[in-house]
């Protein structure tokens, strides 16, 4: 009997969002993956489940040493805990109608055919028998974790600077790298030198001697050239990449990172021409690095996985993907924002999220990263915004300071969402020559800044009924804007059952394919760059805005040729794209630039 394997997997989602979401869904063999940033949520997550499962728990005070990555490391090992026991007493209690062995078939691709066999098994073979099959043939889904790159503002004490290793990128990385978990590293929001470094420090990441990893490398990319010099810098260290994730520029949750036009098909066209390059291409590198540092190099090329996110909907999309492209697992974020089994959300944001429609979802200026955020109108944390205003104050007290960056006024890094931040901010623009309509525009921008610090982790408390350390309750959502045509709360079987075809929650829904939104979203976002351009002409800029244009319509180009390859293939995908294809290569075509 032959268990096929979920094709998809849950990306991460804000601070909190999947923060338990493996404790939930990994040992029914789905992976999903755990923001590791935030070490306050992570060790009331740690306090909250010790106490519903009754294990231990001895607080780690953040005046212990290292206490981030011990926090990080203690909540991760408990999570592994947890998974595990779950798995064990499933296929211990395997012969109970009611058990979650069931439930476990009953998201497989392939229910029927398996839960057939199975009860064949149970009628022909001994208990044992078929305990021990149950034991090599499952497996629980991973329990990946993400460290955003750039989030490796450095800490101080007494005023004086720690060492790098005490970064907050370094600490979670060291505290993954310490934990008992057998799973992969994601790394987003690009390149971080010296971070991929500090990876060299652990064991865990290189092979053994069979050239299997205890811990992995997954890097999240936004097209082949990325992945070919981030694979090839951490090749030479010996490090080997046995993934490559790659998601879409605009058309995703969380913060949005704009290609120069490049079209996610195109992109993933590239990775499927040049899989075997890729591969050959850093293993040849990956030898020398394990060389030089005296350890056993490969007969064979590791494992190197290929996957994608963002926008993905519809069953005939995610089947579409993994066969044109040859990918190994697609990603399924935002619509399990609406599965309770999988993610919990408060109450207000869930029935937000569930009404919420095409127009409400957007890119905003909300991160105080200065990088585009994917949003929803009308959050709670707006809200708080709007509240505060009113009473004549600007920002918010900063007290995690994940997101410290700016120096614009002072010596030490500040959020630029935050109060004092703001204040410096105001007064500067208030004494500039600028025209009042032009300083109310720059005012206005300025207190759309959200905390995500707390905004992305509020939820998690309240969906939990766990007391956070700030009073304020304002909730950030960073959905991507394929949730607005999901309007159910649904439950896991009906979720993954949409994913491979044996439902469809978008019954009679008008939806554009996954390709198409993200196009209108490049276009969108090419049109507000070129407005700004007006105001301030500049040659460079307007040089990159060319080439922007000549990127989207080469990708325009591709999928016209895509869609007249296939036809009965792809029906639903094709629905209306031909046309509309063609309108948006005469708008962008009449831009002035």
């Amino acid at each position: 009997m032959n268990i096929k394997k979920h094709s998809f997997h849950i990306p991460v989602m804000g601070l909190g969002y999947t923060v338990d979401t493996p404790v939930k869904v990994a040992h029914l063999g789905i992976s999903s993956v755990i923001s590791i940033v935030d070490d306050f949520l992570i060790e009331k997550m740690r306090e909250f489940y010790s106490h519903k499962f009754n294990l231990p728990f001895n607080e780690i005070s953040t005046k212990a040493e290292d206490f981030r990555a011990k926090r990080i490391t203690a909540y991760l090992n408990m999570v592994d805990k947890l998974v595990g026991d779950k798995f064990d007493e499933m296929v211990e209690n395997f012969h109970q109608k009611s058990s979650e062995l069931e439930k476990y078939f009953e998201l497989l691709p392939d229910t029927k055919s398996i839960r057939e066999k199975f009860h064949a098994m149970m009628e022909n073979k001994s208990l044992a028998d078929v305990k021990s099959w149950l034991q090599k043939n499952l497996s629980k889904g991973d329990i990946d974790v993400n460290i955003m790159t750039k989030l490796d503002k450095v800490n101080y004490q007494d005023g004086e600077a720690l060492p790098s290793e005490f970064n907050d990128a370094h600490a979670a990385l060291r505290g993954f790298a310490n934990s008992t978990l057998s799973s992969s590293l994601v790394l987003s929001a690009g390149m971080n030198p010296r971070l991929y470094s500090y990876v060299e420090n652990f064991d865990d990441f290189y092979p053994n001697a069979q050239g299997e990893f205890k811990k992995k490398i997954t890097l999240k990319v936004s097209d082949y050239r990325s992945a070919l010099i981030q694979g090839r810098f951490l090749a030479k260290k010996g490090i080997w990449v046995s993934e490559y994730r790659i998601e879409s520029g605009l058309n995703c949750g969380g913060h949005a990172f704009a290609t120069q036009g490049y079209l996610l098909g195109p992109i993933l066209d590239e990775f499927k021409a040049k899989r075997n390059e890729l591969a050959e291409a850093v293993f040849a590198v990956f030898q020398k690095g394990l060389e030089d540092k005296g350890k056993a190099t490969l007969e064979a090329i590791p494992e190197m996985k290929i996957t994608a996110q963002g926008g993905v909907g519809t069953h005939e999309e995610h089947a579409f993907l993994l066969d044109e492209y040859q990918l190994d697992s697609i990603g399924w974020g935002s619509p399990f924002m609406l599965v309770p089994e999988a993610c919990q959300v408060d109450k207000y944001s869930q029935e937000l999220l569930r009404k919420s429609g095409e127009d409400d979802f957007y890119l905003s200026d909300a991160s105080p990263l200065g990088v585009h955020f994917n949003n929803v109108r009308g959050s709670s944390q707006q809200k708080a915004i709007e509240h505060t205003l009113a009473e004549g104050k600007v920002g918010f007290p900063c007290t995690k300071r994940y997101l410290v960056f700016n120096t614009e006024f002072t010596d030490q890094p500040i959020c630029t969402a935050s109060r004092r931040y703001q204040n410096l901010k105001i007064d500067q623009i208030q004494a500039s020559d600028l025209s009042a309509e032009c300083k109310q525009m720059q005012i206005d921008k300025l207190a759309e800044k959200e905390c995500l610090c707390e905004g992305l982790t509020n939820s998690t408390y309240l969906a939990n009924e766990i007391a956070p350390d700030s009073p304020r309750r304002g909730v950030s959502i960073c959905p991507g804007p394929n949730l607005a045509y999901f309007d159910k709360i649904s439950s896991l079987k009906d979720m993954v059952g949409h994913i491979y075809g044996k439902c469809n929650l978008l019954e009679g829904v008008k939806r554009p394919n996954l390709f198409v939104k993200e196009l209108r979203m490049y276009v969108d976002y090419l049109e507000n760059k070129l407005d700004e351009l007006k105001h301030t002409p500049d040659e460079k800029q307007a040089s990159y805005y060319r080439s922007f244009r000549k990127n989207m319509q080469d990708g325009i180009e591709y999928y016209q040729q895509l869609f007249t390859k296939y036809d009965a293939k792809i029906q639903e995908m094709k629905q209306g794209a031909v046309a509309e294809l063609e309108a948006i290569s005469k708008k962008i075509a009449a831009f002035s630039i």
